[in-house]
């Protein structure tokens, strides 16, 4: 009998964090995409294949995707962004991003060094996804890139309102 007792106290509190983990993962706010929801945004340089764990190949595009290969590490972060809003153009929409001083300096620094390759734009906000390959035509000075991306307007509007949720908390 005493087996029995002590059998069924050290299930007890096991099952106990079991519903009360379940409870918790019933948020309201998590059921929500977008409410409180923080987004990332990395820019990666097009590098040619050197066999190393440095690089690799992306897909980039949803309806008609191309590989390119590229750094696996980023060389800007939505850390260094000051903020982002959804622009409208002809034929479409685009996302500008305007940069701190240290992402200015880095933007301009790779694409003066760079021109004639590819921008690998990927970004989270739920999922990951690899957005845009612009090709780099001139040097980027200004702390401004604007592009094109693979995305829904609402999903761009999902991005930028990440972002900019991010930049105000890095900023304060």
């Amino acid at each position: 009998m005493l087996i029995r007792v002590l059998r069924f106290n050290t299930y007890l509190p096991f099952v106990l964090m079991l519903a009360t983990g379940c409870a918790t993962n019933q948020n309201p706010d998590k059921a929500k995409p977008g409410k409180n929801e923080e987004a990332s945004l990395r820019l990666h340089l097009e590098v040619n294949p050197d066999g190393s764990d440095r690089s690799g190949p992306v897909s980039i595009g949803r309806e008609h995707p191309f590989l390119l290969n590229v750094e696996t590490s980023a060389f800007a972060t939505e850390f260094q962004i000051e903020n982002a809003s959804v622009v409208d153009g002809f034929g479409g929409f685009s996302i500008s991003i305007l940069f701190n001083k240290q992402g200015t300096f880095l933007l301009e620094m790779q694409t003066t060094a760079n021109k004639g390759k590819h921008l690998a734009i990927s970004a989270e906000f739920g999922e990951m996804r690899w957005l845009a390959a612009p090709l780099i035509t001139r040097s980027l000075a200004d702390g401004k890139l604007v592009f094109a991306p693979d995305a829904t307007r609402a999903e761009a509007e999902r991005i930028v309102s990440g972002l900019n949720r991010l930049a105000q908390r890095v900023q304060q």
